[in-house]
């Protein structure tokens, strides 16, 4: 005969009600998941379509037109009439109108400008990020959760309980799986443009940087 440990059950059940009381919480989470992880791939879709690539040779381009300028309103003029986003064009024209700045003040204000950005972008992908890590995550608690009850009624005998358990188990992993699947897709691709990005400022940066020091 097993003779239970003191205040085992107690602790047993603690747990169950702990474990069970998550359920509820753990399918709305993994329905928030999915419906972000639609609007986020319509949004990713949006910006492809919108996206501006641009290409190395114009970026070498725009480096020897602004170290052939003549003067910091020269190099504006030729930053406004490129191709590059505005949000690049907007730092770019704000650094060469830094002339008054000495030369470790416009390196102090350009690594803030390009901090900046990284940190907007770091939010950015942060979000798809959360989802990629946490929803297969919570798509495995939504499994094993309902498994407990479901096991527990087949032993008393009640077949439609545990099938039911299986159909919810079943249905949150696909959930949590496929929302952090495209949440995934989403992170890798925004990451590689927003690589792209960074290193194209970063170049242009130092192009002016280097032609204000002149």
């Amino acid at each position: 005969m097993v003779t239970s440990i003191p205040g085992s059950d107690i602790l047993t059940s603690g747990l169950n009600v702990i474990s069970q009381s998550l359920l509820i919480p753990v399918i709305v989470i993994l329905l928030i998941f999915v419906v972000y992880a639609v609007i986020t791939l319509g949004g990713l879709i949006s910006e492809y379509t919108s996206r501006k690539k641009i290409p190395a040779n114009t970026i070498k381009n725009l480096i020897y037109e602004i170290s052939d300028s003549e003067n910091p309103e020269e190099v504006k003029k030729v930053i406004n009439d490129s191709i590059i986003p505005k949000s690049q064009k907007k730092i770019l024209t704000e650094l060469a109108s830094s002339e008054n700045l000495k030369n470790k003040s416009r390196l102090a204000l350009a690594n803030k400008y390009i901090e900046s950005e990284e940190n907007h972008i770091d939010k950015i992908v942060e979000k798809t990020d959360i989802v990629t890590r946490i929803g297969p995550t919570l798509g495995l608690m939504g499994t094993l959760i309902p498994m407990g009850p479901g096991l527990a009624a087949l032993g008393s005998g009640d077949v439609t309980a545990l099938s039911q358990a299986i159909i919810v188990a079943f249905d949150t992993t696909v959930v949590g799986i496929g929302a952090g699947a495209v949440a995934y897709l989403v992170s890798k691709i925004r990451r590689r443009w927003y690589d792209d990005y960074l290193s194209n400022l970063d170049a242009l940066s130092d192009a002016i940087l280097e032609y204000m020091e002149t």
